[in-house]
């Protein structure tokens, strides 16, 4: 999988166990991202609606979550093979992501521009298709120079960047095959019917997940937009706006999401560098039904911990701190249920952390007590 910010890589097995916990069979992941979440819900029997208005999250899901048994594994490899080939192709990614900016290094920037304009005339199903993106976006991402977004390239190449671009089959997920959608998340949860669980993890401050991932909007997309600034980003950056990200609408956005939300169970994640306050949060779902929250500390991602640098590559000001928490909410009309899911959540990231989490949590005895904090609100 790609870097995420707010991927909830470490989460997904203790947001999955909380689900199961809850006796949910239907979920919907409206804020889906990289579909992390979603693969994990998959992979316990969960089916999953996997919802998001990025390109490549769409991408994502048609791959890993709505991918059947009836994809042919093997004309995929074939293909991935046929594209991994391909005498190299100067274009978009060349000159906007390569000469404009420092993405990719030459070799590699080449052999992407060949493969996404091979993808293009192939014939190929909605779900093949997104494999092939998918495995050719993570690819991509393997050999890249950032910190994890692309609001910035590095000005030294990262070490990984001297990888080999390798075009890998994407993993098939086990579980039922779900669905993908690419629509507004309020209007989407006001519509689902037969779904039992929400899971909503919006954006939580004003950095939009289209301006860090525009490199890979775009190539998924393919559809060569004027770009600005030293970043290349999509000129749509600036129109595509979320009132997640703005703090005048957030509340009010995510109030009229948890409203309008039709499915009886939420479980709802937010990090305590966001807009909103824990509190804030409880008092919300309170109107809903039982809740009960977990506490998690996380380290910030790297970008954070590096610090912020001048274009000279000095360090100006100082990291002012290297953790944060992210607090996952569970919300529903049975209290025995919510116990029993925040229970599992807890015992999930203990496990986690006991088999070598990343987590400060997982450094000693009283980081991984301190990591759960479970709580009836």
């Amino acid at each position: 999988m790609i870097k995420y910010l707010g991927s909830k890589r470490a989460l997904t097995q203790a947001i999955a166990a909380g689900a199961s916990a809850i006796g949910a069979r239907t979920a919907a992941d409206l804020f889906a991202g990289t579909t992390r979440v979603g693969q994990a819900l998959r992979a316990s029997g969960i089916e999953v609606v996997s919802n998001d208005t990025a390109a490549y999250s769409e991408a994502f899901g048609l791959a890993y979550i709505a991918a059947g048994p009836d994809v042919d594994r093997l004309r995929v490899r074939r293909l991935l093979r046929r594209l991994q080939a391909l005498p190299p192709v100067d274009g978009y990614v060349t000159e906007t992501f390569s000469r404009r900016s420092r993405y990719f290094r030459p070799e590699h920037r080449l052999r992407i521009d060949a493969a996404r304009d091979e993808l293009d005339r192939l014939d190929l199903d909605p779900v093949t298709r997104a494999i092939l993106l998918t495995s050719l976006v993570e690819a991509a991402d393997r050999v890249d120079s950032t910190v994890g977004v692309q609001m910035a390239y590095l000005k030294q190449w990262a070490p990984r960047a001297a990888n080999v671009l390798e075009l890998r089959e994407p993993a098939a997920i086990d579980g039922p095959a779900g669905r993908v959608e690419r629509a507004d998340a309020n209007d989407l949860a006001a519509e689902l019917d037969g779904i039992d669980l929400a899971y909503i993890d919006p954006p939580y401050n004003q950095h939009s997940y289209l301006g860090n991932y525009h490199v890979w909007e775009t190539l998924v997309r393919w559809d060569a937009p004027e770009h600005y600034g030293v970043a290349c980003k999509r000129v749509d950056c600036r129109t595509r706006k979320s009132p997640y990200n703005l703090r005048r609408q957030a509340l009010t956005a995510l109030t009229d999401l948890i409203e309008r939300a039709r499915a009886p169970w939420l479980l709802v994640s937010f990090s305590n560098e966001g807009f909103h306050r824990p509190d804030e949060i409880e008092a919300l779902l309170a109107q809903r039904g039982h809740v009960g929250a977990v506490a998690v500390p996380r380290p910030r991602y790297v970008g954070a911990r590096i610090g912020i640098h001048d274009p000279s590559g000095r360090r100006v000001g100082a990291v002012s701190h290297l953790s944060n928490t992210e607090h996952l909410f569970v919300c529903g009309p049975d209290r025995h249920r919510l116990d029993h899911a925040l229970l599992s959540i807890s015992r999930a990231l203990v496990r986690h952390d006991g088999a070598g989490g990343n987590s400060p949590a997982g450094r000693g005895p009283e980081g991984r007590h301190a990591a759960v904090h479970a709580s009836h609100l």
